[in-house]
């Protein structure tokens, strides 16, 4: 009784210590105040990486590890490991956790949706991740992915909800059509959707978005609303993955993802450098006529030069007033007048560029020369359509 006292005590003096620094209390640190009630007495499995974390940066796996009455039996890695340092599309194997000791069980590898075997004797699945707000990024996939595993297990699935780093406004891009839906965008959302991960997880539960609908409790926030970007939260950025280190690669990788997907091809975003997906170019390319080209989407660019690629350098933070999507065509508007016949290389029905973007019409809007402006202009109906949709979902006003 003493110890189990002692643990309730330094959780509360935590949770006090946190309120004085950030603005925003996680979902991790909601449930911590409230004495785990939604976990207590539950055997539960944890799907997670180096993000979850509370707002003092205390591993979530460690914190419900040790939570008095919460029986933490297993985890789940996504994409990048439960350590975030394996390199993109790279398998990630089971192993067993050097932290808590407990097993890892891969969500990136042959298997991207829990198993029974793997799901036998837990009561619950809990997911905390951090995500970007941009359907490409597969954290969300693996989310949708375990949700319907839960739902087919007859458990429930608990996400401890974290802020969308490009606020709750900000809707972009284009939808994506069903033959597209991939493990690379499982959710037929915009490009940004504008939505936390709980509220992902609701309207996707409502909606019927996986085979099987389950058993859907979120923790929620405190203090977090839809006008705060990460800047506005008073937390610490945990780098996402490999290529995500901070809030400008958030939103670089909001402005240069879908065109990024034609990399390997000449195309460049600067992966490997100190700024990833705050420059794109191509091979041979005149830095100024990109930059040119990008600047014309309302954001701010200027040229750049490395080893054999020339492109525009993109200035774009979480609060950039200009399309973050929108920067994508011009980039792809760009390319095409650099060099003919972009994409050549997509002529295969399983393509990463399709399932990024969500269809294959951009090919003949820009090969014929549709403007940028009025392809972005294209995506309005779907935009206005989904914030309507995801109204009822909400749950920061």
């Amino acid at each position: 009784m003493v110890v189990v006292m002692m643990h309730r005590i330094l959780l509360c003096l935590f949770a006090l210590a946190i309120s004085t620094h950030a603005a925003v209390q996680l979902g991790i640190d909601v449930l911590a105040d409230r004495d785990f009630d939604a976990v207590r007495g539950k055997r539960i499995g944890l799907i997670t990486n180096q993000t979850g974390v509370n707002a003092a940066g205390v591993k979530t796996r460690v914190i419900l590890k040790k939570a008095p009455g919460v029986q933490l039996v297993a985890l789940f890695a996504p994409e990048h490991g439960i350590d975030g340092t394996i390199a993109a599309a790279k398998y990630v194997a089971n192993r067993k956790d050097s932290v808590t000791g407990l097993p890892v069980y891969s969500l990136y590898g042959p298997t991207r949706k829990p198993t029974p075997d793997m799901l036998r004797g837990l009561d619950a699945l809990v997911f905390d991740m951090q995500d970007i707000g941009v359907r490409s990024y597969t954290y969300v996939s693996t989310m949708a992915k375990a949700m319907e595993a839960a739902g087919e297990a007859g458990i429930e699935f608990i996400v401890l909800d974290r802020p969308n780093p490009l606020g709750g406004n900000r809707i972009e891009g284009p939808g994506i059509e069903e033959k597209w839906r991939s493990f690379i965008g499982q959710l037929p959302t915009p490009y940004i959707h504008g939505m936390t991960i709980g509220e992902l997880a609701r309207m996707s539960n409502a909606k019927g978005w996986m085979e099987k609908r389950c058993k859907l409790t979120v923790i929620p926030m405190g203090g977090w609303t839809r006008s705060m970007t990460w800047p506005d939260t008073g937390l610490r950025w945990v780098q996402t993955s490999p290529n995500i280190p901070n809030v400008s690669s958030v939103a670089g990788y909001a402005a240069t993802s879908i065109y990024g997907s034609l990399s390997g091809s000449g195309f460049d975003v600067g992966i490997g450098t100190g700024s990833p997906f705050l420059m794109a170019g191509a091979a041979g390319a005149d830095g100024g006529a990109f930059a040119s080209e990008v600047s014309r989407s309302g954001a701010s660019a200027s040229p750049y030069k490395r080893e054999s690629f020339g492109g525009a350098r993109i200035n774009v933070s979480p609060k950039s007033s200009a399309n973050l999507a929108a920067v994508n065509v011009y980039l792809l508007s760009a390319a095409e007048k650099h060099r003919a016949d972009i994409f050549a290389r997509y002529r295969d029905a399983d393509a990463i560029f399709w399932k990024a973007y969500g269809s294959t019409n951009i090919k003949s809007q820009i090969e014929r020369g549709t403007s940028p402006a009025s392809i972005v202009a294209s995506w309005e109906s779907v935009v206005s359509s989904f914030r309507a949709a995801r109204q009822p979902y909400l749950i920061y006003q």
